[in-house]
């Protein structure tokens, strides 16, 4: 059986989406992917296509960099979810100025009662000296609690390194 969530953490570039669509992929149902980053350059708009070109054909895409919710009530049992990623999802979230804990709790919610299963990827960004000014001291702090209530949450954790995965709680499928 594949797990409700599972949520896979990893730093930058440490090939945590690489495994995560490998996840999906290899699950035989059909694959959708939210995308949460917004494009406001033309080093992110390089970024995206690299993930679209590595995540080749057979994705639907859906575009929510804020609101997952409606996205993730829509999807049937015969699906499987990738957002990636959480963090995307997050800076969204605190850069617009939002209410950060009414935002998690939603996307808790709707993660819990989502009929499809659902893989989630997010940076672990605690690993790294304390910055230096207050917006990203903030968000450090907002991603580790976004983090911690993810992996409460999961069925799955898993911890990707160098393009390794260690599970961290339940089973690989």
């Amino acid at each position: 059986m594949y797990p409700d969530v599972t949520f896979v953490l990893g730093g930058a570039a440490s090939g945590k989406s690489a495994f995560s669509e490998q996840l999906v992929v290899s699950s035989g149902k059909n694959r959708v992917y939210f995308a949460t980053s917004q494009v406001f350059d033309d080093e992110m708009r390089q970024k995206v296509q690299r993930h679209i070109t590595q995540r080749g054909d057979g994705w639907t895409t859906v575009e929510a960099p804020f609101d997952l919710g409606p996205a993730l009530g829509e999807l049937t049992p015969d699906h499987i979810c990738l957002i990636d990623c959480a963090t995307m999802w997050l800076t969204n979230h605190l850069l617009a100025e939002n209410d950060l804990d009414q935002a998690q709790f939603a996307l808790l919610q709707a993660l819990q009662s989502c009929r499809a299963p659902v893989v989630i990827v997010s940076n672990e960004v605690g690993h790294g000296i304390v910055p230096d000014n207050a917006l990203s001291r903030r968000f450090r702090e907002a991603q580790g609690q976004l983090n911690i209530a993810l992996a409460a949450q999961a069925d799955l954790a898993v911890q990707v390194t160098a393009g390794l995965p260690l599970v961290l709680k339940g089973q690989l499928p």
